[in-house]
């Protein structure tokens, strides 16, 4: 007799597992923060422009009015745009002489600062040598090393070099001083740049030089214009070394001259012609910084991801 077994029941199915839903008052809550956040956010941006751009927009504004506007309606319009303000303080209070000078000082150093700083940072950061740390914390060293402690000594080695009161002596002080900041950026972009396009040049048979100016210096592109950028800011604005190691009055930069044009006003208050010299002194930083925003985003970021 032929029996056959039978299957066994078949097992229940399992329950699907449960979603678990987020209660609809935590994401009206998650949803709230956000936007608070991004009203908070928003508003403190908006108070920090209008404390930027007020003061500027101010400044150009009392460049074309009277004296006697300035002072009696300061936030009101000009009734006409008054051109003589510019033309007095460009001649009269030597602005054009002040301005020649900065462009000179400033134009040679930030050239000079760029080309070795630039070398320098690229050894530092590509090839490996004994003292190579050390000579990189020498440089991060200058950074944290306050430039009025130097003033003294700064002074007496200029003067035993008779480079006191000299354009060429100014530019050599603002290489010296710009180099740490700029060899510490560069060192950093330099290191980020792929090591593939330099061994290809060498392979090709390009010297060290030749790789360095014709193939890395051009992919550094983006990190030369964003140092330049700080430099040139720093540079531009500088008083402190001017004031100490330029005293000659046909040398004087842009900076020294706006401090001349305000004390030697004296009780005449040529407003007018003080704000117009303020503008030109600020209109060369403002166009550097429009036209080459983009290079200097795409500088500080290019070393985010490799």
């Amino acid at each position: 007799m032929k029996t056959t077994d039978t299957p066994p029941p078949a097992a229940p199915a399992a329950d699907p597992a449960p979603v678990v839903k987020a209660p609809a008052s935590a994401a009206k809550e998650k949803s709230s923060e956000g936007q608070v956040l991004n009203v908070f956010s928003h508003g403190v941006l908006i108070i920090w422009a209008i404390l930027v751009v007020l003061p500027l927009l101010w400044a150009v504004m009392a460049s074309f009015k009277t004296d006697d506007s300035i002072l009696s309606t300061p936030w009101a319009l000009p009734d006409k745009l008054h051109f003589e303000n510019w033309s007095r303080a460009w001649s009269q209070a030597h602005m054009s002489d002040y301005f020649f000078n900065t462009v000179v000082v400033v134009g040679c150093s930030l050239v000079g600062t760029l080309l070795l700083g630039s070398m320098a940072a690229y050894v530092l950061a590509r090839f490996d040598f004994p003292g190579n740390r050390f000579i990189y914390y020498l440089f991060i060293g200058g950074m944290s090393f306050p430039i009025i402690l130097a003033l003294v000594p700064l002074f007496f080695v200029m003067n035993n070099m008779d480079l006191l009161n000299t354009r060429h002596g100014l530019i050599m002080v603002y290489i010296a001083y710009s180099l740490p900041f700029t060899v510490f950026f560069l060192t950093s972009f330099f290191r980020t740049l792929p090591s593939s396009v330099a061994e290809a040049a060498m392979l090709d048979g390009a010297s060290h030089t030749r790789t360095f100016f014709q193939v890395m210096l051009p992919m550094a592109k983006p990190g030369l214009i964003s140092v330049g950028i700080f430099n040139f800011l720093g540079q531009w604005n500088q008083y402190m070394l001017p004031t100490v190691l330029n005293t000659e009055p046909k040398y004087r930069v842009l900076s020294q001259g706006l401090v001349e044009l305000a004390t030697s006003q004296g009780y005449k208050g040529d407003w007018s012609g003080l704000f117009a010299g303020l503008v030109m002194a600020m209109l060369p930083v403002l166009a550097a910084y429009i036209i080459f925003q983009r290079q200097v985003v795409a500088g500080l970021t290019a070393g985010a991801v490799k």
